[in-house]
């Protein structure tokens, strides 16, 4: 569930990044799937950690 949550947090963050620098449509998508994968991963990491501390 973290790992979902992160994903969509990260494509938010970066859809309204590249809106702020005035991007494009395909810029937007751009940045909003590369902030999502950098996302899901940390979240990928904070959910081994809890899984291996409980």
């Amino acid at each position: 569930m973290i790992l979902i949550a992160t994903l969509l947090i990260g494509a938010f963050v970066g859809w309204r990044k590249a809106a702020r620098l005035q991007g494009d449509r395909l810029d937007r998508l751009q940045y909003a799937a590369v902030h999502a994968m950098i996302f899901a991963v940390i979240g990928l990491f904070v959910t081994l950690m809890i899984d291996r501390m409980a």
